[in-house]
């Protein structure tokens, strides 16, 4: 059994840090930076499911540089072990798709969100 075979608040940290690839990385606070990026896009999710206050772009560029910097499967996994709501993942699920990551067939279980659907079709 692998320390990484389930994520655990213990273990995100050292999971992150084993996948983190950013070329650029001058100093650990470069890395706690990146990693603060999922709280930024829950925090920007919330706000949008509770107000309305769609920041599309804003979360779409929180999901770039994540997925550029800890690669696809380990960023799916931390997506997956931070993001609790169901309600959220419609809006991750349709930025997932819109950006190529995913195929239309991922968790076909989850609704895309129709109106981020829509403002992600007028960029």
């Amino acid at each position: 059994m692998s320390l990484f075979d389930k994520i655990t608040a213990k273990n995100f940290n050292a999971f992150a840090m084993k996948h983190y690839e950013d070329p650029q990385c001058e100093d650990i606070e470069d890395f706690h930076e990146d990693l603060r990026r999922f709280r930024y896009l829950k925090r920007l999710l919330h706000r949008y499911h509770e107000s309305g206050e769609m920041r599309e772009r804003l979360m779409l560029n929180h999901l770039i540089t994540i997925f550029n910097v800890f690669g696809y499967d380990a960023s799916m996994r931390m997506l997956e072990f931070k993001i609790k709501s169901d309600s959220y993942w419609s809006s991750i699920r349709t930025m997932l798709l819109y950006l190529g990551y995913v195929e239309n067939t991922w968790k076909r279980d989850i609704p895309l969100d129709v109106a981020l659907t829509k403002r992600l079709k007028e960029l």
